[in-house]
């Protein structure tokens, strides 16, 4: 138990330390130096734990924002996989964060090659509508990594998803969805069963509706 207090306490002072380092950094430093040291705070840790204190600076500094964003968006190996699970946490409490990013988000997915950063991503894509702009590529996306027999079951219940939702926008998506997930049933894990089967039984909803 005084280890954990210890521990505890010990990343309290860390986190605070790096709170007042920041604050001063960004009322005299240039943009690059700011951008270093968020890399630097990002890759100090990882786990929930770090997650959420990364969700606290967000929460904290909506003007570095912006430069958190951009470091997710940068694809750089493991910044970019650390901060999107504190910006998908973040950005269920504040929708508007990521908004304006949903176009260049989509855009990326071909290029994440880190299952964490596909999968956070999709989840941040699955909570918004679709963007038309990209409606075409994502849905490409989608099935072929739903398809895919080397994509985790998380990924592929996040394109599920979002697919799902597009076959709203699109109703003859339902047969080719409800078919891809119906081949891939017997391959995959208890949960993509579980929540494909929830999609199935939605698909046949919206079909028995119209």
């Amino acid at each position: 138990m005084i280890f954990h207090i210890i521990c505890k306490f010990g990343a309290w002072l860390f986190y605070r330390f790096n709170f007042i380092t920041m604050n001063y950094i960004s009322d005299h430093k240039s943009d690059n130096r700011l951008r270093e040291e968020l890399k630097r705070i990002i890759n100090s840790s990882m786990g929930r734990d770090h997650a959420d204190r990364l969700v606290d600076i967000i929460r904290n500094h909506p003007e570095w924002h912006n430069e958190l964003i951009d470091i997710y968006l940068a694809n750089e190996e493991p910044f970019s996989r650390r901060i999107v699970w504190a910006i998908d946490l973040y950005s269920i409490e504040d929708p508007g964060l990521i908004q304006a990013y949903l176009e260049k988000i989509a855009g990326l997915l071909p290029v994440f090659h880190h299952d964490a950063l596909r999968r956070h991503s999709l989840n941040i894509l699955s909570r918004y509508p679709i963007p038309p702009s990209c409606l075409g590529n994502l849905i490409s996306i989608c099935f072929e990594w739903l398809l895919s027999p080397h994509h985790p079951a998380a990924v592929k219940g996040y394109c599920m998803d979002i697919l799902y939702t597009a076959s709203i926008i699109e109703p003859e998506l339902r047969k080719e969805l409800a078919d891809c997930i119906e081949y891939r049933l017997n391959e995959e894990t208890p949960g993509f069963k579980a929540r494909g089967l929830k999609i199935l039984n939605k698909l046949s909803k919206l079909e028995t509706a119209e």
